[in-house]
């Protein structure tokens, strides 16, 4: 069986947008619900991170169970916008291919308005994966950015999350996965590849 490529961008997208996942609690959900994108009580001045991948955001909320993670929000953002965050981070780990010192990563760490890591990849037990996922940490002028021009629309996928974990529970992993969005190898362009990607 062929194994997936290490570093590889999942999600579900289309022709316009992508999907990102965040889980908060439901005094920040709420309004965002409602507002279509996030307002206050949500803090702009902190980074904020957005997760293409469903099971790592469970793995990460504990199936929308963990504190002030008990909502899980679904956010459909441009392509546009997600592809000049990557175009514009830097990785939040040191990598000697890119940089020739580590005080120049830490450098360009501080500076970047956005930071990529690479996680493993959860399977429906939520146990890791040889594969990785990428979560992207926006702050700043990145906030901003994704708040007021990237965020086209929010959708409460709780439900979808306990149903799933409800399903594997009962043991049933084919109707689980089938529950699943349907994520696929989003192409990257060649800059944001660059910037994030293994070399």
């Amino acid at each position: 069986m062929l194994q997936s490529p290490t570093h590889e961008v999942r999600a579900v997208f289309t022709d316009e947008t992508i999907t990102v996942y965040q889980a908060y609690a439901a005094r920040i959900a709420n309004p965002a619900l409602e507002s279509g994108t996030f307002v206050e009580p949500f803090k702009r001045d902190r980074m904020t991170w957005i997760k293409p991948s469903f099971l790592w955001m469970m793995y990460r909320c504990g199936w929308a169970t963990k504190a002030d993670q008990e909502r899980v929000l679904a956010v459909e953002m441009s392509r546009e916008g997600f592809e000049w965050a990557l175009s514009h981070a830097c990785l939040s780990h040191f990598d000697r291919s890119r940089f020739a010192t580590e005080s120049r990563w830490r450098e360009a760490l501080r500076s970047s308005p956005v930071r990529v890591q690479w996680d493993p990849e959860r399977d429906l037990g939520l146990n890791p994966l040889p594969h990785r996922a990428i979560q992207i940490g926006l702050s700043g002028p990145a906030v901003d950015r994704y708040l007021d021009d990237w965020i086209t629309g929010i959708r409460d996928v709780t439900p979808l999350a306990h149903a799933i974990r409800r399903t594997v529970a009962d043991g049933d992993l084919e109707a689980a996965r089938a529950l699943l969005p349907p994520e696929r190898v989003y192409p990257l362009p060649a800059e944001a590849a660059d910037r994030v990607g293994p070399r």
